[in-house]
């Protein structure tokens, strides 16, 4: 057994899980995430908290065990606090500009980048800085490293698209001897 899958999902006021089969549904303030449960695992609903057991004690059935309790914990504290990622815009003239769920970022390319954000996600652009939230863990993880991609950070001059405290190794450039 797992010791992380042993421990109970506390569910807090305003927020509600439902079980129907395999099926997990979290509603609560910040939205509403739904998740099919992995094999080999199953939840339960009681006192207030969401209970998971493994139904084989095999290798496969105790990573199970662990995995499917953290992504029920990560859909509760997605929908009763959310998540957020700041990433930074590092490097002269480089600037972004939100429009509804649209983001344009000129990055140092002749053209500027334009993104379109998926559903769930909520942009905000405050001078340098730019806001990736939303209820769903995996989804703000993914967009920001997809954000990130278009530039990332180089190690010459430290130009780019970086994670907020994220340190760049930098190298020393040409000498002429």
């Amino acid at each position: 057994m797992s010791r992380i899958g042993k421990k109970p999902v506390t569910i807090p006021a305003g927020v509600t899980v439902q079980m129907d089969g395999r099926r997990v549904l979290v509603k609560g303030p910040k939205g509403e995430l739904e998740m099919t449960l992995p094999q080999l695992i199953e939840a339960v609903v009681k006192d207030g908290a969401v209970l998971i057991t493994a139904n084989e004690d095999s290798s496969a059935g105790r990573s199970r065990h662990g995995l499917g309790r953290s992504l029920i914990a990560n859909m509760v504290a997605g929908v009763s606090i959310g998540y957020s990622i700041d990433l930074e815009l590092q490097g002269v003239g480089f600037r972004a500009a939100v429009q509804g769920s649209k983001i344009t970022m000129t990055i140092g390319y002749s053209n500027p980048v334009e993104f379109v954000a998926p559903k769930g996600i909520a942009l905000a652009v405050k001078d340098s800085v730019i806001t990736v939230s939303g209820a769903d863990k995996q989804q703000v993880g993914d967009v920001a490293a997809r954000m990130r991609s278009f530039y990332p950070p180089e190690p010459y001059k430290g130009k780019g698209i970086r994670y907020k405290g994220e340190h760049v190794r930098r190298k020393a450039g040409k000498t002429v001897a």
